[in-house]
């Protein structure tokens, strides 16, 4: 398939780039990783990787500028946030087709990523206004106390390669406002994504006269990440991943007594009632398990279904997945691209493999597709297979197409169902009974860190809090008082009376 790719050059992608920055300034270490499309196989492009020395003086680098930018009024930087936001606007399409083109997602997809970069933006700019601490009364006469929010450091981010752009964005605008500066590893797998940013955020930092080192970029393997989460001279790490990367990430920082924000795997589930629309459930479910590949962490990966209805519901999955329109996903026509490499692949065919010798039975068969529209061999089939929710299979999470149905009996059962497993990120209850609804919402119901009524498990909004529970990691990003992980609480007490009184009627009399 011919791509057009005129669109790299709009964004300052070459054939060679600095894999490392600090805003106007860049290195190359001269050691390459190459970023090929899973959509045609071919080389995009390569970045140089971050050496030991590099990643030192980036970090240096960083420090000198958080004692300029954490002085700026925060509204003041919030400024220099939104002028992110318009220029993004200016490069929406060039980038959107980027993150498409790069990572497989379908180009509608690849946009909406953008403009969930652009609505981040525009959530922190006014966020910068709200920065709020609390009042409180003191207990001694003529005192007054008072809660403020400081700014934390350098903001360390380790970004996934399902959101290349987004996930940065949620964090580092966040992140900026409040006072931090940021150093950013992308994704190896998705390392243009990360130069075509900071091409875009050089501008803004050069039309503002900043200096280095607010908005930084190292790039490279587990390695690079590994000096990160290692530095004391990063308060705070916000990595994106496996909950296998997470856990290592989290032990690495609390070892120093550092901060972590964890965004880990999903296995997320959809209850069906006998009350459910049937149109809202197809759309949110198939939408929920084939966007991205299933590549999401908000990915659906299992339908709960009511006994009564279940040969209903996966009759109507069945045809519809007959219709999704798998290929290139630069073509707007596309449902489904592909996954991102062929060691996803190989997963996705092992899974397969693992739910036939459990025990499922597939209603949709799987594959991998073969042919000279799929040269690069990462396209492969969206399957549905019918489990029972303790195989072992069911209860991890494989990052491919594969939806798996069950059913139960009572409420009370879907929910244990739903909640059964290792991760907590997002769940939805399909229903227009009241009870049912408000059931799956109480301290009795979800488990998850997002629970949803009558739409899919995809897709958060700017404005919540964005996270989940147990194996997912218990972090917070985006929207409510997320700002609050990027900033450190600081408690003041003001005696502005002519005496001394101690706290609890101490007496101490010298």
């Amino acid at each position: 398939m011919a791509i057009d790719t005129r669109f790299l050059a709009k964004l300052g992608v070459k054939k060679f780039n600095n894999g490392t920055s600090t805003g106007l300034k860049s290195s190359n270490s001269q050691n390459y990783q190459p970023s090929l499309s899973p959509v045609d196989g071919n080389l995009i492009g390569a970045v140089s990787t971050t050496t030991p020395k590099e990643y030192d003086k980036v970090i240096r680098t960083a420090q000198q500028a958080f004692e300029t930018w954490r002085m700026m009024p925060a509204p003041k930087r919030g400024e220099i946030v939104r002028q992110y936001g318009e220029a993004l606007r200016k490069y929406k399409d060039p980038l959107g087709r980027l993150v498409s083109y790069e990572m497989g997602k379908s180009l509608q997809e690849g946009w909406g990523e953008v403009q969930e970069m652009i609505d981040i933006c525009d959530f922190a700019v006014g966020l910068s206004r709200q920065l709020y601490g609390l009042t409180m009364h003191s207990e001694r006469s003529r005192h007054r106390m008072y809660e403020q929010w400081h700014p934390l450091g350098i903001t360390g981010v380790i970004s996934a390669f399902n959101f290349p752009v987004a996930v940065w964005s949620w964090n580092a605008m966040i992140a900026l406002v409040c006072g931090d500066v940021v150093v950013w590893k992308p994704s190896e797998k998705t390392p243009l994504c990360g130069v075509a940013c900071m091409n875009i955020f050089s501008e803004v930092l050069k039309a503002n006269n900043l200096p280095e080192g607010i908005v930084s970029l190292v790039n490279g393997d587990y390695r690079v990440g590994e000096m990160l989460t290692k530095d004391a001279r990063v308060p705070l790490i916000s990595a994106t991943g496996s909950t296998r990367m997470g856990k290592i990430v989290g032990a690495t920082v609390a070892e120093r007594l550092g901060r972590s924000l964890l965004e880990l795997g999903g296995n997320n589930a959809i209850i069906i009632t006998p009350q459910a629309d049937l149109k809202i459930v197809l759309t949110g479910a198939v939408f929920g398990a084939v966007g991205t590949a299933g590549q999401r962490c908000t990915t659906t990966r299992r339908l709960i279904i009511h006994h009564s209805i279940f040969d209903k519901v996966t009759r109507a999955l069945v045809k519809a997945y007959k219709q999704i329109v798998i290929g290139n996903p630069l073509d707007p026509t596309v449902h489904m691209g592909p996954l991102i490499d062929l060691q996803a692949v190989y997963h996705y065919e092992k899974a397969l493999e693992a739910i036939e010798a459990q025990g499922g039975r597939m209603l949709v068969q799987g594959g991998v597709l073969k042919g000279k529209k799929y040269a690069s061999g990462c396209y492969v089939l969206p399957c549905i297979a019918e489990v029972t929710n303790d195989l072992p299979i069911v209860q991890s999470e494989t990052f491919a197409p594969i939806l798996y149905v069950m059913s139960y009996r009572t409420l009370d059962e879907a929910i244990r169902l739903q909640n059964d497993v290792p991760q907590g990120l997002s769940s939805a209850i399909m229903t227009n009974n009241m009870r049912e609804a408000e059931q799956f919402l109480s301290a009795a119901g979800s488990d998850c860190g997002i629970a949803n009524v009558n739409i899919g498990t995809s897709g958060a909004e700017i404005g919540g809090a964005f996270g989940g529970e147990k194996e997912t990691g218990g972090g917070r990003e985006s929207g409510s008082d997320a700002w609050k992980a990027y900033m450190r609480r600081q408690t003041n007490t003001i005696n502005w009376g002519k005496e001394l009184p101690l706290a609890q009627g101490i007496k101490f009399n010298i």
